[in-house]
C-alpha cells in the first residue's frame, strides 16, 4: 500500500535563504555594425594611386642625385653603366622604402616587383628601338634612291656613287631561297604537328622531343649539314636550291613547333561530336581540326618565315656570294638581304656602309610586316571567321535554302498524282465488293 504525504499549496511554504537571493540582470547581446565585422577594407593592388607615383619620381631622382655625388664627389668611379647599375639599385632600395611608409609587406614586394618587370620591359623595348633607329639613320642616305631597290650591284663599285647599283639582286634571291623553304616547311610541318597530336605514343613523343631540340639548333650547323649532305656528298653547286634546304632546317622546328601548339588548342567536344557521327579520324583532322586552327597554323608558317628569311650563316655556305641578277635558282651563286648587309659592312668606303645599313633597314622592314601579318592573322581565335568568310557562309546557305525549295516544288506533283491514283483504286475496289456481295 502506497502513502503519499499531503503537498502545500505553492504559495504556502515557507521562505528560505535560496529566495533571499536577487535574480541574476538581464545582459542583451552587444549590437555590431557592419563596419566592425566586416574588418579593414582591402585595396586593389593594381590600382596606381598618386602616392605611387610620388614614390616613383622621389626615389628616381633621390637615386640620381646620391649617384652623382658619389661618381663627382666622393669616390673614384667614372663610366656610364656603372652610373646606370648603381643608380638603378639605390632607386629600388629607395622606392621599397618610400612605399613601405604606407604599405605593409606583401604591398611593398608587390609594388618592388611591378617596378623590376616594367623597368625591364622598358629596357628591353629601348634596346629595341635603339637597333631599328640607328639602322635606319645609318642607311638614310641609300633608302631614298630608287635604283637602291630596281639594281644590282653588278655595275656598282666601292667607289660609285649611290645612285648606281642595289640590292634587286638580294631581294631576288631572297624569294626564291624563302620560297623554296616553305614548299618544303608547310606540307611536312603540318603534317608532322597533326601527327603529334592525333597520333600519340612512343614514336610521336620521341619526335617532339627532336623538334624541341631542333629549335635550338644553331643556324651555322644547319648550313654546314646542307653543305657536307648536298654539296659534298651529291656534288651540287652552291645555288638558290642549296641556300633554301639550309633555311627549311631552321624553319621546319619552329613551324612543327607552333602548330602543335595550336592544334592542342582545338577543343575535344568537336572531335567527339566528329567521330559521333561516324566519321573517321583523318576525316576529322581535315574538315574539323584543320579549319578550326587556321588562322594560329597561318600565324606559325609567318613566324617561321621571319626566322628563315633572316638567316645569314647558312646562306653563307650553301649560296656562295655574288653583286649580280641570278634568277635560277639552280644556277650559279645567289645572295640574300641577310647576306648582302653582311658581306656590304664589311668594307671600309661609306657608299658600301650605307648600302649595307639600307640593306638591313629593307631586312627589319620585312620581318616588321610578317609579324604583323601574323599579329593580326593569329588574333582571332579557333573558329572565329572573318567577315569575307561569313558573307560566303551566308551565301552557301541561301543557295542551300533555294535548292531545298526547288526540290520540295518539284516532289509536290508527283506526290499528288500518287494519292490521287491510289484513291481511284481504293474506289474501285470497293465498288467490285459491293457488286459480288448478294
Amino acid at each position: 500500500m502506497t502513502v503519499t504525504a499531503p503537498q502545500s499549496p505553492p504559495g504556502d511554504h515557507a521562505p528560505g535563504p535560496e529566495d533571499a537571493r536577487p535574480a541574476p540582470p538581464t545582459v542583451l547581446p552587444a549590437r555590431f555594425s557592419a563596419q566592425s565585422t566586416r574588418g579593414e577594407p582591402r585595396r586593389n593592388l593594381s590600382t596606381l594611386r598618386g602616392s605611387d607615383v610620388y614614390a616613383m619620381l622621389g626615389a628616381l631622382a633621390a637615386s640620381l642625385a646620391v649617384t652623382w655625388v658619389m661618381f663627382d664627389r666622393l669616390l673614384p668611379f667614372n663610366g656610364a653603366l656603372g652610373f646606370v647599375v648603381i643608380a638603378y639599385a639605390l632607386f629600388l632600395g629607395l622606392y621599397a622604402l618610400l612605399v613601405s611608409f604606407d604599405e605593409d609587406g606583401p604591398a611593398v614586394r608587390d609594388r618592388l616587383a611591378a617596378v623590376v618587370v616594367q623597368s625591364l620591359g622598358l629596357l628591353m623595348l629601348a634596346v629595341l628601338g635603339f637597333v631599328v633607329v640607328y639602322t635606319i639613320w645609318q642607311g638614310r642616305t641609300a633608302l631614298p634612291h630608287l635604283n637602291f631597290y630596281t639594281e644590282s650591284m653588278a655595275n656598282a663599285g666601292p667607289l660609285e656613287p649611290l645612285s648606281v647599283g642595289g640590292i634587286a639582286h638580294a631581294i631576288v634571291g631572297t624569294l626564291w631561297q624563302i620560297s623554296i623553304a616553305l614548299l618544303i616547311c608547310i606540307p611536312v610541318g603540318l603534317v608532322s604537328a597533326v601527327f603529334l597530336n592525333e597520333v600519340p605514343g612512343a614514336f610521336s613523343r620521341f619526335v617532339r622531343t627532336i623538334v624541341e631540340a631542333m629549335t635550338a639548333l644553331p643556324s651555322v650547323v644547319a648550313g654546314l649539314f646542307i653543305y657536307a649532305t648536298i654539296i659534298l656528298g651529291l656534288g651540287v653547286d652552291q645555288s638558290g636550291i642549296a641556300a633554301g634546304l639550309a633555311i627549311s632546317v631552321m624553319m621546319l622546328p619552329i613551324i612543327i613547333r607552333a602548330a602543335d601548339v595550336v592544334l592542342r588548342l582545338v577543343p575535344g567536344t568537336l572531335r567527339e561530336a566528329s567521330y559521333a557521327l561516324g566519321t573517321s579520324r583523318w576525316r576529322t583532322v581535315w574538315h574539323v581540326v584543320l579549319p578550326t586552327s587556321r588562322s594560329g597554323l597561318t600565324t606559325a608558317i609567318i613566324l617561321g618565315t621571319a626566322r628563315g628569311v633572316g638567316e645569314t650563316s647558312p646562306v653563307l655556305l650553301t649560296a656562295g656570294y655574288t653583286q649580280e641578277m641570278e634568277t635560277n635558282p639552280f644556277g650559279d651563286s645567289m645572295v640574300s638581304l641577310p647576306l648582302t648587309a653582311f658581306k656590304l659592312v664589311e668594307s671600309p668606303e661609306p657608299a658600301y656602309i650605307a648600302r649595307g645599313f639600307g640593306t638591313a633597314a629593307v631586312l627589319l622592314v620585312l620581318v616588321l610586316v610578317l609579324f604583323v601579318v601574323a599579329r593580326v592573322l593569329g588574333g582571332r581565335g579557333p573558329g572565329r571567321l572573318t567577315r569575307r568568310q561569313e558573307h560566303r557562309r551566308v551565301k552557301a546557305s541561301r543557295r542551300d535554302i533555294q535548292r531545298y525549295s526547288t526540290r520540295v516544288a518539284t516532289a509536290t506533283p508527283t506526290t499528288g498524282t500518287a494519292s490521287t491514283g491510289a484513291a481511284s483504286t481504293s474506289s474501285a475496289s470497293t465498288s467490285s465488293s459491293t457488286r459480288s456481295t448478294p
